[in-house]
C-alpha cells in the first residue's frame, strides 16, 4: 500500500490522542478511583482532571517509545523477533527504577518479564503461560505498550498486528497478546478508515473469533446496537458479565478491553469524548484512555485534536529509560522519525521533507506540522501554526508582542533540561541528561510583523543554568520589519553547571517608545560539537540520581566534600550521562579505586547492555572492552595501578579509533567499528567501590 501524503501528520495526532489519554486517565487510574467513586466526584468529565505542570514519565508512554528501538537495534536483517524486543527491554530499562511497573516478581508482568529475561530466560518464554502462567500473561500490558507497531505499518493491519504481537510476546501470552493484534490492527487500520466502526471490525479480523476479547468486544457492539446514548447503560452490562472478579491479576485484559471498545463507539467519532468516556468508566483509565486516543487520533488527524487536552503536553513528553537525553521528547521530531520508519518498512523513499528535520545529534525544528510548538514556551501570548499557515512570511510559532518595550518586554523559550523542581510527582523516576551543551551553536529564524510603534523591537539570546539558576545573555539584536532576521549565537560556559533554558529576550529599544505586532519563530537548531565540565559540587541529587546522570544498579553518592560522585556495587553498575548521539569526542575524569577491580569510564554507550568501556581492569591491568549483551576484551595491557591512588584516565573515540590515556600517556589503541555514537559514563564491573571526580565530557577532539 502506498503512503498517503498526510502520513506524518497522522502519526503526529495519534502520538499525541495517546499521550492526552494517558494524562487524562494517570490522576484516577489508582484502585482507590472505582467506577462509582469516579462518578460521585466528577460526574460527567469535560475536561482535564488535574493540569500537571510537567507530567512525568508514564509506563504507557515508555513502552511504545523504547521497546520500539529494537528495529534500530536488531542484529540482522531478518524478520523481528520477540528477543529483538526482549534485548530492547534490557538495554533500555534502569534496573528496578523507571519504564514499568516494578510490583515485585508474580505480580507485575513486565517486572516478572525482566526478570526472567535477566535470568537468561529468552523471550517469548520470558513471557509465556508455560513460564508465568494464565493470570499473568493475561494483564493489561499486552495492548499498552505496542501504539507505535500501529503506526509504523499505515493501512497494514495484519503486518501491524503481526509486530504488536511478536513485541507482546515478551511478557504476555494467551489474550494479553490478542490485546496487541487488535490494537496493533486498529491503529493501522485507523490511517486509511473513515469511521471507527470500519476500523473495529477490520481489527477484530486480526484475532480468534472464539476468544474473550473477540467476544467482550462483540458484546459491546451488539449492546451500542439498542442502545446508542448512554454509554453508562452499557458499562453496567461490562461490569456485570466481564468485571473484574471473573479474572486473575491485578488489571485483566478482557474487561478493559470491554471499557476500550465501548469508549470508541460511544465517543461517536470525536477523541475528546473518547478518552472522556473511557476514563470515566474506571479500572485502568490512563491505559484504556491511551489506546483509544491513538486510534482516535489517527483516523481523525491533527485537525481532530482537542485543545483543552493537547495544550498542556506542549509536544513535550517525558520518559524514564536508563538514557538520559531520549528522556526528553519532542513530538514532532518523533513523528517524523516514526515516518521515516515507516517508510523504510514499506520500502518507500522518505520524503525530503520528513528526513532533513531529523538529524541525530542536535535539535531540529520547522514548526511545520499543524499546532505544533515544540515545547517552547512564553510569559506572553503564544499560538501554534494552523495547517493553512505553513508557508509564506507569517508561519511558524507565534508570540503576541504588546507595547514591547525596556520596561514592557516578552521571554521565548525552550527546556533542553529538566529537574526536580519542574515536576509535581514522583511517577516513575525520570533521569536527565541535557540536549544542550556549551559550545554548541543555537540557531533561530524570526519574521516580525511590527503593527504600531516607533520602537525598535529586537532580542537578547540567553541560556539559564539549571542549578545555580543564572542568566548568561547575549548581545541585544534588532529585528527588521517584514524581513527574516537570522540570530546565530554560542551556547556560553556554565562552569560545571547544566543549561536548562534556551531562548531569547524581547523588548523595545526606549522607555518612553513602544511596539506591538507578531513575532513569528521559523526555525529553531542547535548543533555542533561541545565541550562540557561537570562539576559535583553544583549537582543535587534528583529522582535517586546524581544530575546530570542516570544511574543503572550500584549505590551512587556525592562525597562528603562534594568534589566527586562515589560509585559503590556488588557487580556491574553504569551510570551514563551526554548526548545518546554523541559521535566523536572523549572524556576526561579522575578516577580513584577504593576497592575491588574494574574502575573504568564509558564512550559511545548506547544503553545498559551496548558500548565500549575502558579503564583500570583486572589487577595490574588495563583495557578497553566491548559492551554487547555481554563484555569482551578489545586489548588489555599490563599496568601496575594502585588502590587509594588517583589516576587522571581519558577515554575517546575517532572513527573507529578507541584510546585509552592515564596519567597523560596513552596506554591502549584499538579500532571497532560496531558503536558509531553513543553517552558517556562511569562503570564499574565487578564488587568494589571507587570515586568519579570532576569530570568533562566533549563532543569534539578532546586532546
Amino acid at each position: 500500500m502506498r503512503i498517503a501524503e498526510d502520513y506524518v501528520e497522522k502519526i503526529y495526532a495519534g502520538f499525541l490522542g495517546m499521550n492526552m489519554g494517558i494524562q487524562l486517565g494517570a490522576p484516577v487510574e489508582s484502585p482507590l478511583w472505582n467506577y462509582e467513586r469516579l462518578r460521585a466526584t466528577f460526574g460527567d468529565i469535560r475536561g482535564p482532571i488535574h493540569r500537571y505542570s510537567v507530567f512525568a514519565a508514564d509506563d504507557d508512554v515508555n513502552g511504545p517509545v523504547f521497546f520500539m528501538r529494537s528495529l534500530y537495534d536488531k542484529r540482522d536483517q531478518g524478520e523481528l523477533t520477540a528477543q529483538d524486543v526482549a534485548e530492547a527491554w534490557l538495554n533500555y530499562t534502569r534496573a528496578g527504577r523507571g519504564m514499568f511497573w516494578w510490583g515485585g516478581y508474580g505480580i507485575s508482568t513486565e517486572h516478572t518479564a525482566y526478570l526472567n529475561l535477566k535470568s537468561a530466560i529468552p523471550a517469548p518464554r520470558s513471557g509465556s503461560i508455560e513460564q508465568n502462567g494464565t493470570a499473568l500473561a493475561e494483564q493489561i500490558g499486552g495492548q499498552i505498550f505496542i501504539d507505535t507497531w500501529g503506526l509504523v505499518f499505515p493501512g497494514e493491519p495484519t503486518l501491524a498486528a503481526d509486530y504488536a504481537q511478536t513485541a507482546a510476546s515478551v511478557s504476555h501470552d494467551g489474550e494479553g497478546l490478542l490485546g496487541a493484534r487488535f490494537f496493533g490492527a486498529a491503529i493501522a487500520e485507523a490511517f486509511r478508515a473513515k469511521t471507527i466502526d470500519q476500523v473495529m471490525k477490520r481489527a477484530l479480523a486480526e484475532i480468534p473469533e472464539d476468544s474473550d476479547y473477540s467476544r467482550v468486544v462483540k458484546a459491546v457492539m451488539v449492546f451500542h446496537e439498542d442502545e446508542q446514548e448512554d454509554f453508562r447503560a452499557c458499562v453496567d452490562m461490562v461490569r456485570r458479565e466481564w468485571g473484574y472478579e471473573r479474572y486473575p491479576g491485578n488489571c485483566p485484559i478482557i474487561p478493559n478491553a470491554g471499557i476500550c471498545a465501548l469508549a470508541m463507539l460511544y465517543g461517536n467519532g470525536d477523541l475528546g469524548r473518547t478518552i472522556e468516556i473511557a476514563v470515566m468508566c474506571g479500572w485502568d483509565t490512563d491505559c484504556n484512555a491511551g489506546n483509544v486516543g491513538t486510534v482516535l487520533g489517527v483516523l481523525n488527524g491533527p485537525e481532530g485534536l482537542p485543545g483543552r487536552y493537547r495544550e498542556p503536553i506542549g509536544d513535550r513528553i517525558i520518559l524514564s529509560s536508563a538514557c538520559g537525553s531520549l528522556n526528553i521528547l519532542d513530538v514532532p521530531s518523533f513523528s517524523k522519525e516514526l515516518a521515516c520508519l515507516g517508510y523504510r518498512l514499506a520500502e518507500q523513499p522518505v520524503p525530503e521533507e520528513v528526513a532533513e528535520w531529523i538529524t541525530p545529534g542536535q535539535l531540529h525544528f520547522d514548526f511545520s506540522l499543524p499546532g505544533s510548538v515544540h515545547g517552547f514556551r512564553t510569559d506572553g501570548l503564544m499560538s501554534a501554526p494552523s495547517k493553512g499557515t505553513a508557508a509564506g512570511d507569517e508561519r511558524g510559532l507565534r508570540i503576541v508582542l504588546d507595547n514591547i518595550s525596556v520596561v514592557s518586554q516578552r521571554r521565548l523559550w525552550y527546556k533542553p533540561y529538566y529537574m526536580r523542581k519542574d515536576f509535581e510527582d514522583e511517577r516513575y523516576d525520570p533521569v536527565f541528561s541535557p540536549l544542550a551543551y556549551q559550545g554548541q551553536e543555537a540557531e533561530l529564524e524570526l519574521y516580525l510583523k511590527q503593527w504600531e510603534g516607533d520602537a525598535e523591537i529586537g532580542v537578547f539570546p540567553y541560556v539559564r543554568t539549571a542549578v545555580g539558576v543564572k542568566i548568561l545573555e547575549g548581545p541585544w539584536r534588532i529585528l527588521k520589519r517584514k524581513e527574516a532576521t537570522r540570530i546565530s549565537f554560542l551556547l556560553p560556559d556554565t562552569q560545571g553547571d547544566c543549561i536548562d533554558e534556551v531562548g531569547i529576550r524581547i523588548a523595545g529599544d526606549g522607555h518612553f517608545l513602544s511596539g506591538s505586532g507578531m513575532l513569528y519563530l521559523r526555525s529553531f537548531k542547535i548543533s555542533g560539537p561541545y565541550r562540557q565540565k561537570i562539576d559535583f559540587r553544583k549537582q543535587t541529587i534528583q529522582f535517586g540520581s546524581i544530575t546530570p546522570f542516570s544511574h543503572n544498579e550500584g549505590h551512587w553518592s556525592l562525597s562528603p566534600d562534594g568534589m566527586g560522585m562515589e560509585a559503590m556495587s556488588l557487580a556491574k553498575a553504569q551510570s551514563y550521562t551526554g548526548w545518546y548521539y554523541t559521535k566523536e569526542g572523549g572524556i576526561r575524569c579522575p578516577v580513584t579505586p577504593i576497592t575491588g577491580e574494574g574502575h573504568m569510564l564509558g564512550i559511545r554507550v548506547q544503553g545498559v547492555m551496548r558500548g565500549y568501556y575502558a579503564g583500570l581492569y583486572r589487577k595490574n591491568k588495563a583495557a578497553i572492552l566491548k559492551e554487547d549483551f555481554g563484555v569482551t576484551i578489545l586489548t588489555e595491557t599490563d599496568f601496575e595501578w594502585q588502590i587509594g591512588k588517583c589516576y587522571d584516565i581519558v577515554l575517546t573515540a575517532e572513527q573507529e579509533v578507541l584510546s585509552l590515556f592515564i596519567d597523560g600517556r596513552e596506554i591502549l589503541r584499538v579500532k571497532d567499528r560496531q558503536f558509531s555514537y553513543g553517552m558517556f559514563g562511569c562503570i564499574r564491573l565487578y564488587a568494589g567501590r571507587c570515586l568519579y571526580g570532576n569530570m568533562e565530557i566533549t563532543g569534539t577532539k578532546l586532546l
